[in-house]
């Protein structure tokens, strides 16, 4: 273990005067909080925030971001306050300790929601000192090298964990090295076949190339020399993880890999990156879709390079990525690279507020907190972190980075919530194209708005940006509550118009009170969802109402029926001994609902055993959280609602004749069993436009076929002449509509 005066060497090692009597005074101060702790392993558990300690000195940081890794887990795992700490090291130090500290007592509903509330909280405390994820990767770093110690059932969980959020998080601040370590860690525990046999045949090759790299570093050193260029010229090997990543997606066997070997050419300054690469591609044979600069375009992270591919001595393919000393440190070490990691210094006029990898990332942070759960967030955290970008451009030049696999919908909302909540269509380099496009490096993209439009749910499904994704569940939630709201206030005009009174928005708000609702907004899409009655409200709003009976019945008649009226305004017959009612709906006037059909401004669906079409007289129920389902009124179904009153809605057809929405039915077809039959039933659907979503084929005896047709039609008149028709044919011996 170290030693205390080891500590303060490493320190002493990169910087001159160093804060020594913080760097004793966190050391004595948790070696003295965790005590007789141990950890799985047995060693002293004080170890562990000491080898934390180590990886940071290694980092070159600063004295009091190594204090913090000494005590990152005072807070979660001794007597240590917050309080104490900061008034032993300061507030600076006690948040920083806090960031870092997990959830403890949290009741949440799942481990995954624990996971996505703990990230949440660390990136949140990311967003205000970048230090806290420099001392949460080091920590993460040192588990993942003692993760044998750990009980077998829990490494699996850790390990995935590190590939989905943590190696991400370093490579999204240009920290490569520690990236490629922890992937490589997590690995070897997720898949540890696969990990054996990728490091063995690496090993292999490259001990095979040994000599063959070795030339290529020294003829490649010697020839940029003869052009005056000073060149450090290193070879570099494909990373397992990244090995098998790429075979993985692209379906290939190890031996088909051609890049395995790279080389590494640092020089001095930027004019020689590109006198370099001019040299490269004279002297050898580049390969097509294999040239990248960016350096003119840096990555988010910050990270800048020329990557070539060309076809070297001995017709062998490399790797080529040409860089200057200072852009090789931020590759290395990203925003820990020893002259960005402290507020306020700066390098080359730049300083760590204005770094790009940490701005990227304050920025991701921002829009990852818009979530409405944790699970959420923890879903676009990894949608964020884990892909590779391209590169496109406003027709006004301004750069967007994506993540690969975008498309004009994620560049839509990059650029503003409102542009991607209004987007109808896009053009990329001038040409209209589908918004579900995969956009490409240097695309040059234009969104094209309506004010009308709201982005539909299954763009969910296309998008691949974690702000895209948590808009559009937002702005479809937003929609179907102002559904609900538009269908509750219509209920409760109607209610309050059958009582005598007025409704009014105001009157309303006067009684939230009693409604236990914060809004307006809030009661009126309860009601639309039929969580709050009309009878409730009216009483809410006029306690002295006195309500008239929901059921009345009427005079018996000479065929044995009675009827009922509804409190909705509905009079249903039932009968004595009859096995099926008869529904009889009366318009009263005004107060109906009108029904445009399923894509209205109201929450609609239509019954599932059958549909309704314009043309038939209909009748809504209201069913809680799910809207107005509408039911053809000879529908059997409506008895089951006999004793419900407060569901059934009067509702009207509003059609208007531009109308292009087509509406469920239900046929059954009776047919010859033989060739052609069901061709022939097609045919008769096709050529009067309608349209079959689903075909269920039975055969009762040998000669004869039942067919049972979900169509989609305009109206009745529409389904009557397809109905016809379809009788007409001799392969038919029976056609019917369906209601039940």
């Amino acid at each position: 273990m170290m030693r205390q005066y080891e500590l303060v060497e490493r320190v002493s090692g990169y910087k001159k005067n160093p804060d020594e009597a913080l760097l004793n005074k966190a050391y004595v101060y948790a070696m003295r909080k965790h005590g007789e702790q141990t950890r799985a392993s047995g060693d002293p558990y004080f170890s562990h925030p000491l080898e934390v300690a180590a990886i940071l000195t290694e980092l070159k940081l600063d004295e009091e971001t190594i204090a913090v890794a000494l005590l990152h887990d005072t807070i979660e795992d001794t007597d240590a306050t917050r309080k104490e700490i900061d008034e032993v090291f300061g507030g600076k130090i006690g948040r920083l300790v806090e960031g870092l500290t997990k959830l403890k007592r949290l009741d949440l509903v799942s481990k995954k929601a624990e996971q996505a509330e703990n990230l949440r909280r660390l990136l949140l405390a990311i967003s205000d000192d970048i230090r806290v994820l420099l001392v949460k990767l080091a920590d993460r770093l040192h588990n993942m090298r003692t993760l044998d110690h750990v009980k077998v059932h829990k490494r699996g969980r850790i390990a995935t964990e590190t590939m989905e959020i943590y190696a991400p998080l370093a490579g999204r601040m240009g920290m490569q090295d520690l990236r490629d370590e922890l992937e490589l860690l997590a690995f070897k525990y997720i898949n540890p076949q696969a990990y054996a046999t990728v490091t063995g045949h690496l090993e292999e090759l490259a001990e095979k190339n040994r000599d063959l790299i070795e030339q290529i570093s020294k003829d490649l050193t010697k020839r940029l020399a003869k052009e005056k260029i000073t060149a450090k010229v290193a070879s570099r090997q494909k990373k397992p993880y990244s090995v098998f990543r790429k075979m993985e997606s692209k379906a290939l066997s190890f031996e088909q890999l051609s890049d395995i070997f790279g080389f590494r050419v640092i020089v001095d300054t930027v004019e020689d990156c590109y006198r370099t690469l001019g040299f490269v591609h004279t002297n050898w044979a580049m390969v097509p879709g294999r040239f990248k600069d960016f350096i003119s375009t840096p990555k988010q992270n910050g990270y800048q390079s020329i990557h070539t591919t060309v076809v070297g001595p001995s017709r062998q393919r490399a790797e080529l990525q040409i860089r200057t000393l200072e852009m090789h440190e931020v590759a290395e070490f990203g925003v820990a690279a020893h002259a960005l990691y402290k507020e306020g210094k700066k390098r080359g006029g730049q300083s760590l507020s204005e770094n790009t990898a940490y701005a990227s990332l304050r920025k991701t942070i921002e829009q990852l907190a818009e979530g409405d759960n944790p699970e959420e967030f923890l879903e676009h955290t990894k949608l964020e972190l884990f892909l590779d970008q391209v590169f496109c451009f406003t027709p006004k030049g301004r750069i967007i980075a994506l993540p690969t696999g975008a498309t004009p919908i994620d560049f839509a909302y990059a650029v503003h919530t409102d542009i991607g909540n209004s987007c109808v269509g896009c053009k990329l380099n001038g040409k209209i194209m589908p918004v579900i496009t995969q956009l490409q490096n240097g695309d040059e993209v234009d969104i094209i708005r309506s004010d009308a439009q709201t982005p539909p749910s299954a763009w969910e499904s296309v998008v691949v940006t974690g702000k895209a994704r948590s808009a559009i569940r937002r702005a479809s939630r937003q929609a179907i509550r102002t559904q609900y709201a538009g269908l509750g206030t219509r209920i409760l005009e109607r209610a309050f118009e059958r009582a005598g009174k007025s409704f009014s928005q105001e009157s309303l708000e006067s009684a939230l009170p009693r409604l236990a609702r914060e809004n307006a907004a809030d009661a009126l899409a309860d009601v639309g969802k039929g969580e709050i009655t009309s009878q409730d409200v009216l009483k809410a709003v006029f306690p002295e109402f006195q309500e008239e009976r929901a059921v009345q019945t009427a005079p018996p008649r000479e065929d044995g029926w009675f009827g009922l009226r509804s409190a909705a305004g509905m009079v249903f017959r039932i009968p004595g001994s009859r096995s099926k009612p008869k529904v009889k709906r009366v318009n009263k006037s005004g107060g109906t609902i009108p029904i445009r059909g399923v894509k209205s401004d109201l929450p609609v669906k239509f019954s599932p055993q059958g549909g309704a079409v314009p043309g038939d007289r209909i009748v809504g129920i209201l069913e809680p959280g799910q809207g107005i389902t509408i039911y053809p009124i000879q529908s059997s179904v409506l008895a089951k609602y006999d004793n419900e009153p407060e569901r059934w809605l009067d509702v009207r057809w509003d059609i208007e004749e531009d109308n292009h929405e087509r509406f469920p039915a239900r046929i059954e077809v009776l047919a010859t069993n033989e060739p052609g039959t069901l061709a022939t039933i097609a045919e008769v659907i096709a050529n009067n436009d309608g349209n079959i979503q689903n075909l269920v084929m039975n055969v009762p005896v040998e000669d004869f076929t039942e067919m049972g047709i979900e169509i989609d039609v305009w109206d009745l008149s529409h389904l009557t002449r397809i109905i016809k028709q379809l009788k007409a044919k001799s392969v038919t011996s029976k056609v019917e509509r369906i209601i039940d």
